[in-house]
């Protein structure tokens, strides 16, 4: 296999990746702010028990995981063209 389509199918999953700890994130977000009206008590905001996974780091893992699949996407392309020349 050519090292652009391993470069490629890595910026692919990568990216995939990416996209789904975004939506993931969004998710967890609204589950977690649309349940704050459903509560009895707001003792586990406060006590933050029992944990799970902060939206925030789910997105920024998400828009992390973009930026490589995009670069490593851009190393393929840069290997192409080095080839080709």
């Amino acid at each position: 296999m050519e090292v652009w389509a391993i470069a490629f199918i890595v910026a692919g999953v990568i990216f995939l990746f990416g996209i789904a700890l975004l939506i993931w994130g969004k998710r967890e977000e609204r589950n977690y702010y649309d349940s704050l009206t459903t509560r009895v008590d707001l003792r586990e905001f406060f006590s933050r028990w029992p944990p799970r996974p902060q939206p925030g780091a789910l997105k920024a893992g998400g828009w992390i995981a973009i930026a490589v699949g995009i670069a490593l996407a851009g190393i393929g392309w840069l290997i192409i063209y080095l080839q080709n020349k």
